[in-house]
């Protein structure tokens, strides 16, 4: 059962990327606008909404509250 085996390392590798298909569908939770994706932070952005939602180990976490201000540090973050 080597299934189970690359699940969980893929739950385990933090650079993992996101699934293009899943990037293709996926819009803002609040506006339901576009969402850009930021390969540099690895967030996904609402410009719309001013915010960055991060994507940890290859998941989008699409939550307000653990989204980042675009506004607070000027619009992105370069470093």
């Amino acid at each position: 059962m080597t299934h189970g085996i690359d699940d969980r390392n893929a739950k385990d590798d933090p650079a993992q990327p996101v699934d293009s298909r899943l990037l293709a569908v996926l819009v803002c939770p609040v506006t339901k606008g576009p969402l850009e994706y930021d390969a540099h932070n690895d967030e996904l952005i609402s410009r719309q909404l001013g915010k960055a939602f991060p994507i940890r180990a290859g998941v989008p976490i699409m939550l307000v509250d653990e989204a980042r201000d675009l506004d607070s540090d000027g619009g992105q973050s370069g470093a």
